[in-house]
């Protein structure tokens, strides 16, 4: 053991240097930094975990909604395929709603489907499209709403001269 004057500062040797603490002790800066996260560690933290939360909730989407608009384009593509059908057989296709799903008269046998995808969808208003021979048709289309949220409608419709398309849900 080695005794010091008042006011000199030991010298370190190979036993005591300063870059190895004894064995079990940690230095003091050390024990200072492990006792805990930071403030500002901890607001990153939660401010990553909400922005993926939030990325996640505008992620998904409302199956609903997306079932309409599914519905929506099907069935304008099958009014462009009747009126096709229609100028090439150069007989009248007409598009009529029923209760569960619609009909094409004019077309051979099982050309076209007759039913919706799912239950979910209803016709509102005007039921009944007529869809040539004519290579212009007079405007028209036809409203569809979700059975389940009646708020939501697509309109599907056409200005006579342009292809079906699925537009808002307004009055037919």
């Amino acid at each position: 053991m080695r005794i010091l004057a008042a006011g000199s500062r030991p010298v370190p040797t190979r036993a005591t240097s300063w870059a190895a603490p004894p064995v079990g002790e940690a230095p003091r800066a050390c024990q200072r930094r492990s006792t805990g996260f930071t403030l500002l560690e901890l607001l990153v933290v939660v401010a990553i975990i909400a922005i993926g939360t939030a990325g996640v909730s505008l992620a998904l989407r409302d199956a609903s909604a997306s079932s309409l608009e599914r519905e929506a384009q099907r069935l304008a593509a099958l009014l462009e395929s009747g009126r096709a059908q229609s100028r090439a057989s150069g007989r009248v296709v007409v598009w009529r709603a029923k209760e569960r799903g619609f009909e094409f008269s004019g077309v051979d046998g099982d050309a076209l489907p007759t039913n919706w995808l799912g239950t979910d969808t209803a016709v509102q208003g005007t039921a009944t499209l007529q869809l040539g021979p004519e290579p212009l048709i007079e405007p028209q289309g036809v409203l569809l709403v979700s059975t389940s949220q009646p708020e939501r409608r697509l309109r599907v419709a056409t200005d006579g001269l342009r292809p079906f398309s699925v537009q808002p849900g307004s009055r037919p």
